[in-house]
Parts: structure tokens; sequence; C-alpha cells
């Protein structure tokens, strides 16, 4: 096996090519100049710059499975907080989430029986209500002792049919 698979990253390999050939530094530094961060999921129906009208370099974006607020969010957002000029964070889950339609022992079933692998000893934080889901990420956000106590925190569902993001009370 080569130590970096070439074939199966070729078109990968050529995009960035075509990238380097237009690309314009625009002097982006680590910060987030919006001051934004964003939590959504690794879902590739969502572009969340587009989705809240902002570029590279405006905002920093955290992705998981279902838009979680896991540990390694919370650690993330500490160093975003306090290195790179995050003060406020958009938690945003989206519709017709794989993560909000199945619960845990579905999920863990389905790749068993599709691909021969227990995952059981993997919890994937499925979600059985949404906004409930959503407001308690919002609350943990909030609550983290090591957060700036001035980091504003909203919460918001993004309509992968209509391109809306709904805000929610938290």
């Amino acid at each position: 096996m080569e130590k970096f698979p070439k074939t199966a990253f070729a078109d990968v390999l050529k995009a960035n090519s075509d990238f380097v050939a237009n690309f314009n530094d625009e002097r982006l530094t680590g910060t987030a100049r919006k001051g934004l961060a964003i939590v959504t999921c690794m879902d590739s129906r969502i572009n969340p710059l587009a989705v809240v009208g902002m570029k590279s370099g405006d905002a920093k974006i955290l992705r998981n499975a279902g838009a979680r607020v896991t540990d390694d969010v919370l650690r993330t957002l500490v160093l975003a907080s306090y290195l790179l000029a995050v003060d406020r964070v958009l938690v945003m889950p989206h519709t017709d989430c794989r993560m909000a339609i199945d619960d845990e022992e579905t999920i863990h079933r389905s790749i068993e029986e599709r691909h021969g692998v227990d995952t059981r000893s993997i919890a994937f934080r499925v979600v059985t209500d949404q906004r409930q889901a959503l407001a308690a990420d919002v609350a943990s956000i909030r609550a983290y002792a090591m957060l700036p106590k001035t980091l504003q925190v909203a919460g918001a569902i993004y309509n992968v049919q209509t391109g809306q993001l709904e805000p929610v009370d938290c």
C-alpha cells in the first residue's frame, strides 16, 4: 500500500492544483475576523460560511456528526475564545440529519450488518429531539467554566431543503 495513495486522491490533488493556480492570499490570519465560531454537522450539504454570508477567515468551523457539543468542541472553543478572537458561538444542527433519524442501536446494527464491524463501544450521540439536544448543547457551552462569561451562544437549525436558519430559543 502506498504511503500516500495518489490514485485514490488524484481528484483531490488535481483540484488543489487548480486552486493553487487561482489562490488569492487575503492576508488571512488564524483569528476569526467576525468573531464567530459555528458548531455544525459534517453533512456535506452544509456550507457553513455561505449559510451565514461569510467567507474564509471570518469564522471558525467545528464539525462533527450531529453538530454535538463534545469535550473536543469545548476544548476547541476555549482555544478559539482566548487565542483566535471568537466572542460568539452558533450551534447549528440541521434538518434531515442521520443522527436525528435513528437511535443508537439501529445505527450500530446497521454498521455491523453492512460492514461486519461492531461499533457499540462508540457513543454516536444520536438525538430523538433536536430542539432538546440543541438546548442542552447550548447550555453546556454557556456553563463551561473555562469559557469566558461574555461569550455569546445561540442555537439555530439549518434547513437543508430551503437554506433557512431557524433560530431556537435556548
